[in-house]
């Protein structure tokens, strides 16, 4: 189970202050490429899951993160969602990336693509047979800073529809986490509101909520 704090950021300078102001524990940046998939009938949907690829273009390497999610909660700023996740190699990512119906046949190689397999195409025996359509999806510039003993992640991301700002803190005590975030927010005279939706939904909706 996932459990991050999420924090809407209203626009771009509000962006800018909360970069600058965490500058000095800043300690990597990921240049994100996320895609999504489903069964061309609808099965993870169906079932309230997401596949995702995720394309780490971080220089000098590019590494690629398989992701299976499910049953996702979002309320007052704390999103609670199941995932289990995997690394593959980015270059047959990029073959399914370019042909969906690849990813049928990684059942036998990814402990993701089985599980997709065993518990949303109960009725397909073929692998290769495995029907999926690709979504689409969007990009993320992830700033990660260690401060206070907490990870936070400030993302801009960049959907066909507009840009979303938003600060991510994945914690084991989410509301404790919540509080000091906020305290340090409201200490600088930031503005910012709870995350309504995950940027998913936000992708999928077609607009910025």
């Amino acid at each position: 189970m996932e459990v991050e704090v999420k924090l809407r950021l209203p626009d771009s300078e509000t962006y800018k202050t909360i970069i600058s102001l965490l500058s000095p524990f800043h300690i990597k940046t990921h240049n994100q490429h996320n895609n999504f998939f489903d069964g061309v009938d609808g099965q993870l949907s169906v079932h309230r899951a997401i596949l995702r690829l995720r394309f780490y273009n971080d220089q000098p390497t590019t590494k690629c993160i398989i992701c299976l999610k499910a049953k996702a909660v979002l309320v007052d700023g704390v999103s609670r969602v199941e995932e289990d996740e995997e690394e593959i190699d980015p270059s047959i990512a990029q073959e399914c990336l370019t042909d969906p119906s690849r990813l049928g046949s990684l059942v036998e190689s990814s402990r993701i693509m089985k599980r997709v397999k065993d518990e949303f195409f109960q009725e397909t025996n073929d692998n290769d047979g495995l029907g999926f359509v690709g979504l689409g999806g969007f990009r993320n510039l992830r700033n990660v800073y260690e401060w206070k003993g907490l990870m936070i992640e400030v993302d801009e991301t960049s959907f066909d529809f507009g840009t979303l700002y938003e600060i991510e803190c994945e914690s084991n005590e989410p509301e404790k986490a919540k509080e000091l975030i906020e305290e340090f927010l409201k200490e600088n005279g930031v503005s910012y509101s709870y995350s309504v939706a995950s940027k998913f939904a936000i992708f999928r909706s077609g607009k910025l909520p």
